[in-house]
């Protein structure tokens, strides 16, 4: 039998802001900006993540206008600056290499899936911070 040591930790880290998850799922009726996609487990969840386009750490606000609806890859993908967005929605990929099988999932249109209410469109600010300071391009 193997004893494991307690450790006690103390972590300090931004709050994630349950109400930012839902608002930011709902304006993209759950689906994901990238691809479209709109999964859910088999609980019936939805599969889609509330992404930060200016990030948390960068002190980018909880609002939906800073949030895009996200699959867990390309959720991944935004936050290392692989993909990003023009301020007209375009999507841009990185220099870098990025998988076929993943681009082969990027909606066709070549656009962000954009929420129908326009008062939780992406913020241009936003966008702009993450191409300046995340992506990879």
């Amino acid at each position: 039998m193997f004893d494991h040591r307690m450790v006690e930790q103390t972590l300090v880290r931004p709050f994630r802001d349950l109400a930012f998850r839902k608002a930011v799922r709902l304006a993209y009726d759950n689906k994901c900006a990238f691809t479209g996609l709109g999964l859910n487990n088999g609980g019936g969840r939805p599969e889609v993540q509330a992404a930060h386009i200016k990030p948390v750490a960068h002190d980018g606000p909880d609002s939906t206008r800073n949030g895009l609806a996200l699959s867990g890859t390309i959720h991944w993908m935004f936050d290392r600056g692989l993909i990003s967005v023009t301020d007209d929605f375009q999507v841009l990929r990185s220099k870098e290499a990025i998988p076929v099988q993943i681009a082969a999932l990027l909606h066709p249109s070549g656009r962000l899936i954009l929420p129908r209410d326009t008062a939780h469109l992406p913020h241009p600010k936003f966008i702009q911070h993450h191409r300046e300071h995340i992506f990879k391009g």
